[in-house]
């Protein structure tokens, strides 16, 4: 009875051995129900993940050692009870062990394009087409746009503009568009897609196995903990708009193997997508309330999309600078700029004009317009990884 016991408990702790990580390491890094979770035990999770995924071999092995002795000698021993009572938990360890490494995998369900192909943009556009949103990025005169509805699929594109590596992301679930230097110490590197933090896509760099915020480009946990990716300027856009704007620019095609996996972000633009994760709530300062972020130093503020469309332009003052958001004439496309106004004098020849004795001077006023990088998001993504920010509150 005791050695019927002890079998019937390695048994049951070798299963749950085998299920609850591989469970758990793919839980905590997608959108499961209850898996994304606000901090502080929200990264605490990734950290489970990450240490989950970096061992789970071990973990298998252990759990085999423990499951496979009572396995086999209840198949030979065991009533036709027994049997069954062995064999389910091994079907169920079977199905889960394909569910979590085949199905479930960031990288597994979102795939990237077989092919990159990029195209002059169009001079005249069908019904729609021009209306599409696009992340541009343009250096040392190259310019290049790449749609929403084809990147939000595959997360990233890797390409060069200008003679420079970048990588062009996107995450439909906070609605987060970044381009960022594909270098990690001064090295190339590539990435893949491994899941999420606070509903934000993750990536994994192929030399430290470090895992990276598309947000930020914050590396969260691994070898390379709190170091940056270097972020590459880049702007959303209407495709009319780009074209117009750089008619010499190339636009990102779609690759045709993926034509399905794009078709089911029809809508994401627009935010009249049906799904629940990317839908947009019309209202103000709701999860999925559209917003526009600013960081200046260590200050940010959100401008609610709402007001941007009544209003056309906002003129505000962050961290003691004065800057003015504009929406373009699209309602789609924006662009922000630093205004500053100087007053320059010049000396008039004495001799042409003088008045009481002392040189006139004449003053004159110049402002230039920097831009600044300005990003559309989900409100509950920005205030997620900007958590000092404020939000502008149009003056009465």
């Amino acid at each position: 009875m005791f050695l019927w016991d002890m079998r019937a408990l390695l048994f049951i702790v070798g299963v749950l051995t085998l299920l609850v990580p591989e469970i758990l390491r793919v839980y905590y890094i997608m959108p499961f129900p209850g898996s994304q979770a606000d901090e502080p035990t929200g990264l605490q999770q990734v950290r489970i993940a990450y240490w989950l995924h970096h061992n789970i071999w071990w973990i298998r092995l252990i759990g085999l050692a423990l499951a496979i002795g009572p396995f086999v000698y209840y198949l030979r021993r065991g009533g036709w009870g027994k049997r069954v009572a062995v064999l389910l938990p091994a079907a169920l360890c079977a199905l889960v062990y394909y569910a979590f490494n085949f199905k479930f995998m960031a990288d597994k369900m979102f795939l990237p394009a077989t092919v990159k192909i990029m195209a002059s943009s169009p001079g005249t556009f069908s019904q729609g087409e021009g209306e599409s949103l696009v992340i541009a990025v343009e250096h040392n005169g190259d310019a290049r746009a790449y749609p929403i509805e084809l990147i939000g699929y595959h997360h990233q594109i890797m390409d060069t503009v200008g003679g420079a590596p970048v990588m062009v992301t996107y995450c439909t679930v906070c609605r987060t568009g970044r381009a960022w230097k594909p270098e990690v110490d001064g090295k190339a590197e590539t990435f893949r897609l491994v899941g999420m933090d606070h509903f934000n896509a993750m990536f994994e760099d192929s030399r430290t196995k470090s895992w990276w915020r598309q947000a930020t480009g914050e590396c969260i946990v691994g070898p390379l903990a709190g170091a940056h990716l270097q972020e590459m300027p880049s702007a959303q856009y209407t495709l009319a708009d780009f074209a117009q704007q750089h008619p010499n620019g190339l636009v990102f095609q779609p690759d045709p193997r993926f034509a399905a996996d794009y078709a089911a972000l029809n809508g994401f633009d627009e935010g009249t997508i049906e799904s629940g994760l990317e839908y947009r709530d019309t209202a103000s300062w709701q999860m999925k309330s559209w917003v526009v972020g600013i960081e200046i130093g260590n200050i940010a503020r959100a401008y609610d999309w709402n007001d941007l469309s009544a209003l056309g332009s906002i003129e505000d003052t962050l961290d003691g600078k004065l800057i003015r958001l504009m929406l373009k004439s699209d309602d789609a496309g924006f662009m922000a700029d630093s205004v500053v106004t100087w007053i320059h004098t010049s000396q008039i020849d004495p001799s042409l004009l003088k008045m009481g004795g002392i040189d006139t001077i004449a003053l004159a006023q110049e402002t230039s317009f920097f831009p600044i990088p300005a990003y559309q998001e989900f409100w509950h993504s920005w205030r997620t990884f900007h958590p000092n920010t404020t939000r502008y509150e149009p003056k009465p």
